[in-house]
This record gives C-alpha cells, sequence and structure tokens, in this order.
C-alpha cells in the first residue's frame, strides 16, 4: 500500500524560501504511468495544482507560480520536493502531495504552512 507523508517548517517569514518533502513508502516515484503532485489549500478556498513530475521525472507547473516554484525527486530516498520562493502571506495553506495511480489518487494527511513575520 503506498503512503505518502510531508513534512517541513510550520512557520515560514514573507520573502523566505518555503522547502517541503514528500516521502514515500509502499510505492517508487519511478513506476511507470505514476504521476506524483503538490497541492494545496488555502484558507477557505479551493484546491489549487501547484505542479507535478512524471515517473520520468518530467515536471509540469501551474502557470501562476511557476516562476517561484521547483519541484525536484530524489530516487534513492523515494522522495520528492517542493521548494517555493518569496513566499507571502497567500502562500499560507495546507500543502499535500499526491500520487495517481489510476483508477484512484493517494494524497499525505497535508502539512500546515503560514506565512507570517
Amino acid at each position: 500500500q503506498v503512503q505518502l507523508h510531508e513534512s517541513g517548517p510550520n512557520l515560514v517569514k514573507p520573502s523566505q524560501t518555503l522547502s517541503l518533502i514528500c516521502t514515500v513508502s509502499g510505492g517508487s516515484i519511478t513506476k511507470n504511468g505514476h504521476h506524483w503532485s503538490w497541492v494545496r489549500q488555502p484558507p477557505g478556498k479551493e484546491l489549487e495544482w501547484i505542479g507535478g513530475i512524471g515517473y520520468d521525472g518530467s515536471t509540469y507547473y501551474s502557470p501562476s507560480p511557476k516562476s517561484r516554484t521547483s519541484i525536484s525527486r530524489d530516487t534513492s530516498e523515494n522522495a520528492l520536493t517542493l521548494q517555493l520562493n518569496s513566499v507571502t502571506p497567500e502562500d499560507t495553506a495546507v500543502y499535500y502531495c499526491e500520487v495517481e495511480i489510476p483508477p484512484i489518487d493517494v494524497w499525505g494527511q497535508g502539512t500546515q504552512v503560514t506565512v507570517s513575520s
């Protein structure tokens, strides 16, 4: 069974860089047909897809945060990373990692990130 776990800082100051890690157990990030994503949900708002990475390492980003976003993987550690530069209070959200394994999606438990001075 695939399980995902997000971890990182809960509080980040404006203009700093947010770095999150998603550790994966029970599955491989390099397995054919799997697509991995970072998604966030600001308070009182809809889920927002940030970007993703395919099993072959190809990356895809939402147009809005693309210039500030970097998604990568560590195949030796079977982990995904998210780096979001120059954060603002609008980046406050619960951040999730997710994998599409047709016909199902598997989500991590989410981690709360607050951007505040």
